[in-house]
């Protein structure tokens, strides 16, 4: 069988489908044990796992080999070991096996930083050559990787040689009829992979370390580019629009909330009593700062003791959750104050511009609006979609890149400005020292002021400035975290001598969690992060426990203020819930859920539903039988946010 699938013709083919399933093999080996404590065993998993692993790696080879089977097929004999022959060969094998060698070993890396096959970051991340070339490089040793790249490569190469697949590829007297049935057997291959396999296929288990492991990298990697932005109406469980609408306004609309209009909307006036206040409000987006980290939450290792000192002197939301993973999901939901859209972040959708964000509102009070990075905004459409939405942007431009045109004014953090910088951006420290320059400016203008910051520090690669903690730049989280408060508590100490800051309210929220894997399809632990309203005047410090989200804050300091405004929002008054109303609405790439008291409802991209009680001690699910009550009310949120952003329901003027 082996000589008719592989005659001499294709012992090239031969060769680099051995390697190729060594590879994923020992790739698939390593994840299972470096996994092995979140796994669980059984030896009928095991089997499972690498049974089904073995044909997604077979059907990833296929798309590789079958085109170069049709090249061996239809060349004719007389060119075999031909000048043209040979370079193409040679070439395209190297070339293929030195790529596909580099995607193996970059699954590790990616792995050890999202427990996860290669997904939509993964995608995203393709975008941004630049952050990510750099982050790698600064991260691990490149040049050792590299020159690992090539031994590999080049040892494999030999070992072909050795086994005459290269003499034999090019010194044969195969006819047409004896490789057509190779041919065709991975054309079959390929035709039936591409049209009935689908990636999620491979998720057969309750553990979501299990389904992850049985997948291929390289085909996880083009199935989530496929998959990069998704319909709702195609992919989830739907409920007729009009029946939608209905039960959304009554979620979101307050007892003093008046609605209007009476088509498909959530517009509404929101209405508060007494004397408005117009303070500076500065927001700070806190990298990656899960809740646990804070002593409040029982981490003993005082990493970031000065944000653990918010705890005692601010509005401390106790019970807040983030409505996703990464930054661009923070930003949706803090900006948009609206549950999450399936796959892919408004922030980087088409026709996100003129949108009712809470700089709209500010611009209703009379703000200036800013938005702060350290970074080059450039990267996940961040300065598009803040420009676009009537933000001026203050970044760290990039000399080598070409920026579009932005719509309001940008300000670049110069050289002089800058002591450290990493592939993400400069240091915390310096984008606060920039920050207090502008807002030094801002408070002469007389007009009061809505700085948008975004930190960067807490990621990876950790560096940071020399000298300032007692952990070498690069070490480690826990490294970056206390630069990260450091940072922090110097910015304060700093801004205590303006002449703005008594005027001037700190909103303080962490993006996302650090760390979002979990054994379940929702790792819902993974989701709580800090959130303070810091500086409020008139207001006492104390803890609010109530279950609530990112989506929730902004309108929770518009009631502070006592502002009434017209508001298109999801997010709610968090003082305004009753038990009842208290939920959170927390999401992954592809699952979308709906989390009250100890109920999580999980819509996924099959039109079906998991339904689970939550353990919070000990972060475990247990599936139960479906609430169909809870089922609609978790379609209402998610769909009519669909539905509004791609019906242009969020637009200003709407």
């Amino acid at each position: 069988m082996l000589k008719i699938l592989f005659p001499k013709r294709f012992s090239l083919v031969k060769a680099f489908t051995a390697t190729f399933l060594m590879f994923a093999f020992i790739i698939r080996l390593t994840l299972y044990f470096w996994s092995f404590r979140e796994i669980d065993f059984s030896f009928l998993n095991f089997i499972k796992i690498f049974g089904i692993g073995f044909l997604f790696d077979l059907g990833c080879l296929s798309y590789i080999l079958t085109f170069y089977s049709i090249y061996l097929l239809i060349l004719p004999t007389k060119f075999y070991g031909s000048k043209l022959d040979k370079i193409l060969t040679n070439t395209s094998y190297a070339l293929v096996l030195f790529f596909m060698i580099f995607s193996f070993l970059a699954e590790l890396t990616f792995w050890g930083e999202y427990q996860k096959r290669f997904n939509f970051i993964a995608v995203d991340y393709l975008l941004y050559t630049y952050e990510v070339v750099q982050n790698i490089n600064q991260s691990y040793p490149l040049p050792f990787i590299i020159g690992i790249l090539i031994i590999a490569t080049f040892l494999s190469i030999k070992i072909a040689k050795k086994k005459n697949a290269l003499y034999d590829t090019f010194n044969n007297s195969d006819t047409f009829s004896i490789k057509i049935i190779p041919t065709l057997f991975w054309m079959l291959i390929l035709g039936g992979f591409h049209l009935n396999v689908k990636n999620s296929q491979a998720e057969k288990f309750l553990n979501q370390y299990e389904n992850e492991i049985t997948k291929s990298g390289i085909y996880s990697f083009f199935a989530a580019y496929n998959s990069n932005e998704l319909n709702y109406y195609d992919f989830y469980k739907t409920i007729p629009s009009n029946t939608t609408y209905k039960n959304i306004k009554n979620l979101v609309t307050a007892k003093n909330d008046s609605l209007i209009d009476t088509k498909k909307s959530i517009k509404r006036y929101i209405f508060n009593e007494g004397e408005e206040q117009k303070p500076n409000v500065i927001f700070i987006g806190l990298e990656s700062v899960s809740a646990k980290f804070m002593q409040r939450f029982g981490n003993e290792k005082n990493i970031i003791p000065t944000i653990d000192s918010l705890a005692k002197k601010s509005i401390f939301f106790t019970n807040l959750q983030a409505t996703g993973t990464r930054t661009i999901r923070g930003m949706e939901a803090i900006t948009l104050c609206i549950p999450p859209t399936p796959s892919r972040s408004i922030v980087k959708r088409e026709n996100n511009n003129n949108l009712f964000t809470i700089g709209e509102v500010f611009k209703q009070k009379g703000y200036t609006r800013t938005f702060f990075y350290g970074g080059d905004g450039h990267f996940d459409n961040m300065n598009n979609f803040f420009s676009s939405n009537g933000f001026d942007i203050i970044d760290r431009k990039k000399k080598h890149r070409l920026n579009k045109k932005l719509l309001t004014e940008r300000i670049q953090i110069t050289d002089d400005e800058v002591t450290f910088e990493n592939a993400w951006g400069v240091c915390d420290g310096d984008l606060y020292d920039k920050v207090l320059k502008e807002a030094d400016k801002q408070h002469k203008l007389q007009k009061p002021f809505f700085n948008f910051i975004m930190t960067s520090t807490n990621h990876r690669p950790f560096t940071y400035p020399n000298g300032m903690i007692d952990i070498p730049s690069g070490t480690n989280r826990e490294g970056a975290l206390k630069y990260t408060n450091w940072a922090f508590d110097k910015f304060f100490k700093e801004a205590k001598n303006k002449p703005w800051f008594k005027n001037t309210v700190f909103v303080i929220v962490s993006d996302h969690c650090a760390y979002s894997a979990g054994r379940s399809e929702i790792n819902v632990e993974s989701y709580h992060v800090p959130a303070f309203i810091y500086n409020l005047q008139n207001e006492t410090p104390k803890e609010i426990n109530k279950l609530s989200s990112q989506i929730d804050i902004f309108p929770t300091l518009f009631g502070y203020l006592n502002w009434t405004y017209k508001s298109n929002f999801f997010g709610k008054d968090i003082n305004t819930m009753k038990p009842k109303d208290e939920r959170a609405l927390i999401a992954n790439h592809r699952k979308l859920g709906l989390l009250k008291g100890d109920k999580l409802l999980i819509l996924n991209n099959h039109k079906n539903q998991n339904f689970y009680r939550w353990e919070k001690q000990t972060n475990e699910l247990t599936l139960q039988k479906t609430d169909t009550l809870f089922l609609k009310e978790t379609i209402f949120h998610y769909q009519t946010a669909f539905d509004l952003f791609k019906n242009e329901g969020l637009k200003l003027g709407y």
